[in-house]
C-alpha cells in the first residue's frame, strides 16, 4: 500500500475500535456518531468520510474474513479431504471472530461485537450478506481445487454453503454460552456432523 493508503486504513481501523468498543458497552441503538467521532479523537466530518453510517463500521470489521477464507482454503494441501480443508478455512475466520489468533484466547470485547452483531436486526442483515458472498468465493475456490465446473457443478456451492453454516452455528452456540464454550471444539464438533457428505465421493458430474 502506499503511504496515503496506509494513512487511511489507520485512521479507519481507529474509527472501527472505537466504534466497536462503544457498540459493545452500550447497545447498537444507544450510541451516536457523534461519540463514536469523538472516542476515535476525530470530527463528525471525518467520520462520514470512512463511513456512511454505524452498521459500515462493523461491515469494515467482517470485510478481510471472506477473503482470508479462500486464501486459507487455496493453501490446504492438494489431497486432503474436503472437510478438513474447509474445516482450517473456517477456523481462520471464528479465530479472527472471536480474536483468538492475537491472545491466545477469546477477549470480552470480541465476545460482545459477536453477540451485537448477532442480536441486532440491521448488522445481522450485513453479516448474512458477506457470508453470501463467502459462499460464492468458496464455491469458486473448492471447483478449481477438485477440477470441477464452477458453473454447472452442484457440490462446490452446496460444501461451501455447509460449511458456513457450520460456521454461524459455533459463532452463535459461543455467544449463546456468554464464550464459555470452547469455539475450536464446537467447530470440530459441526464438522464431524459434515464430514460424511463433505467427503462422499466427488464425480465429474457432482
Amino acid at each position: 500500500m502506499t503511504m496515503a493508503e496506509r494513512k487511511r486504513r489507520l485512521v479507519a481501523d481507529e474509527l472501527a475500535a472505537a466504534a466497536l468498543e462503544l457498540l459493545a458497552q452500550k447497545g447498537f441503538d444507544a450510541v451516536t456518531i457523534d461519540e463514536i467521532a469523538v472516542a476515535a479523537g476525530v470530527s463528525k466530518r471525518t467520520f462520514f468520510r470512512y463511513f456512511a453510517s454505524k452498521e459500515d463500521v462493523v461491515v469494515q470489521v467482517l470485510t478481510d474474513l471472506g477473503p482470508v477464507m479462500r486464501t486459507e482454503l487455496a493453501a490446504r494441501p492438494a489431497g486432503e479431504r474436503p472437510s478438513l480443508a474447509l474445516r482450517n478455512a473456517v477456523w481462520i475466520s471464528v479465530a479472527a471472530c472471536a480474536d483468538r489468533a492475537e491472545h491466545g484466547g477469546a477477549s470480552e470485547r470480541a465476545l460482545r461485537v459477536v453477540q451485537l452483531i448477532l442480536g441486532t436486526p440491521a448488522l445481522l442483515a450485513r453479516f448474512l450478506e458477506r457470508q453470501a458472498q463467502w459462499r460464492d468465493e468458496l464455491a469458486a475456490e473448492l471447483a478449481h481445487r477438485l477440477g470441477l465446473d464452477p458453473a454447472t457443478a452442484m457440490y462446490p456451492p452446496l460444501a461451501a454453503g455447509m460449511a458456513l453454516s457450520a460456521f454461524d452455528a459455533v459463532l452463535r452456540r459461543w455467544s449463546g454460552s456468554d464464550g464459555a464454550e470452547d469455539p475450536a471444539a464446537l467447530l470440530d464438533q459441526a464438522f464431524a456432523v459434515l464430514a460424511p457428505a463433505l467427503d462422499a465421493v466427488v464425480g465429474p458430474a457432482s
